[in-house]
């Protein structure tokens, strides 16, 4: 228990020091690799996605069935013989039956709006949207968004270098902090690595490897504020297949989320 205690002891002292001073940090190498972590942070989708041409004619298919199969609605009960409230009703009504005999979906059947009533819809496209704004968290609301870093080497996603006394989570949130500020609100939804990335060295005076894990994490308020020289944007799936190198994405894609 002594033992354990030290070891939590000197792993916390060591994150608190490793962040103010790197060179105080002891590398991990194992078996001539350099070991990183690294955070794939992603934000999830705020709304429902369109339907797809398929599902929209089932949907309405199994409504103008459930219609079809459903008891006669007491008008009498409900409405008062010869008010409006019983007029509208019908001519909704009587726009239903003539759709149920041709293709125009249900819910394409014009209603009356009333004006106690009215809601307003929030849009689907924003203004991000419209302006391509990839370092707004308010676009591509259907989608994962994914955040990325660009430094002198490209794109990638937030890592940082292994210290010999971090466990693999605490470097993963160590290393978002340093490369994204600490003014976001995450979450690490577990501390075992979804992925991972080997690369070789490929410079003659360089005598290691690299080993990337990645670990899984979200998003829920903040925004990322990257140290100086660097870049930030929050991609959907296919866009981060654009800008980050081949190898790199490949190790990846398959943990990402496709919609």
């Amino acid at each position: 228990m002594h033992r354990l205690s030290k070891r939590l002891y000197t792993t916390a002292a060591n994150v608190a020091t490793s962040s103010t001073s790197s060179a105080s940090m002891t590398p991990l190498v194992i078996k001539n690799n350099r070991i990183f972590a690294s955070v794939i942070l992603s934000r999830a989708p705020q709304i429902t996605r369109d339907s797809t041409p398929f599902e929209r004619a089932y949907f309405d298919y199994k409504e103008k069935l459930e219609r079809q199969q459903a008891s006669s609605f007491p008008t009498e009960f409900y409405f008062k013989k010869g008010s409006l409230a019983e007029r509208r009703w019908k001519d909704e009504e009587n726009a239903r039956r003539a759709a149920m005999t041709t293709d125009l979906p249900l819910s394409d059947v014009p209603k009356e709006e009333d004006p106690t009533t009215k809601a307003e819809k929030a849009a689907r496209i924003t203004e991000a949207d419209r302006t391509k704004n990839v370092k707004s968290l308010d676009r591509a609301l259907q989608r994962t968004l994914y955040l990325v870093i660009k430094d002198k080497e490209g794109w990638r996603f937030p890592q940082g270098q292994l210290d010999k006394q971090e466990y693999l989570h605490e470097a993963a949130e160590r290393s978002l902090k340093e490369d994204c500020g600490p003014d976001m609100d995450t979450w690490l939804v577990g501390r075992q690595p979804i992925s991972f990335f080997k690369q070789s060295s490929a410079k003659a005076e360089q005598d290691t490897g690299l080993k990337t894990f990645f670990l899984k994490a979200r998003v829920f308020a903040g925004q990322a504020k990257p140290r100086n020289g660097m870049d930030f944007a929050w991609l959907t799936k296919e866009e981060l297949a654009e800008c980050l190198p081949s190898e790199y994405y490949n190790a990846v894609k398959n943990s990402l989320s496709e919609f």
